[in-house]
């Protein structure tokens, strides 16, 4: 059986070298498996991120923002996602749907059934099996990103990160059986663990 894994979590909290550690682990167990990212992932979605990711500064407005992503995730889904789950191979995607409702739900104020709807005909209704969210308060999170170059969304303000964190955890307690919290202050080993024990389960 294929799997579908999500990464999520806010700025810095080491979901990007965790999705990482778990594809590597797949590797190593001879499973087959990709790993992506959003938005990104394909020709299309790598053009559209530099505008959403760029460090330059664009003017984009929160619903054009919302749609980028939307087309981004389209592309995602039709060209590298469903081929590959279709293939029966593991899927580990750093980011999808849920950092829509989290980062322009939430954080930005768009409607949450709106973003809902968009989120159902961008992905054709693909939800992944297991969604870990790596969990870190906003301000150390934020902290370990000093000493790098920030794009859009690290340029928000505090405030706009701790809607984004509320929501994430809002959306995890909703469906706790779909998600896999864990403390981002843990030791990377030790995340590593916990996700793998995680996936061993849905593997088993």
């Amino acid at each position: 059986m294929a799997l579908f894994i999500a990464f999520e979590g806010g700025e810095g909290s080491g979901k990007s070298t965790q999705a990482k550690a778990l594809y590597r682990r797949f590797l190593n167990a001879d499973i087959p498996v990709i790993l992506t990212h959003e938005p990104g992932g394909t020709a299309l979605g790598e053009e559209v991120r530099c505008w959403l990711k760029g460090e330059e500064e664009m003017k984009i407005s929160a619903w054009a923002e919302l749609l980028l992503f939307a087309a981004c995730r389209s592309q995602l889904v039709a060209e590298v996602l469903r081929p590959n789950l279709a293939t029966g191979v593991m899927v580990i995607c750093d980011r999808y749907a849920d950092s829509t409702i989290a980062y322009q739900g939430y954080g930005r104020g768009i409607d949450l059934d709106t973003i809902q709807t968009i989120n159902g005909v961008a992905t054709q209704g693909l939800v992944p099996d297991v969604v870990i969210l790596v969990d870190v308060p906003v301000e150390i999170g934020l902290a370990r990103r000093k000493t790098a170059k920030l794009d859009r969304f690290e340029k928000e303000g505090v405030s706009f990160h701790h809607r984004v964190r509320q929501g994430y955890l809002q959306l995890a307690a909703a469906a706790p059986q779909r998600w896999l919290v864990v403390d981002a202050l843990l030791s990377e080993a030790e995340i590593e663990q916990a996700v793998w024990e995680k996936v061993a389960q849905l593997l088993e």
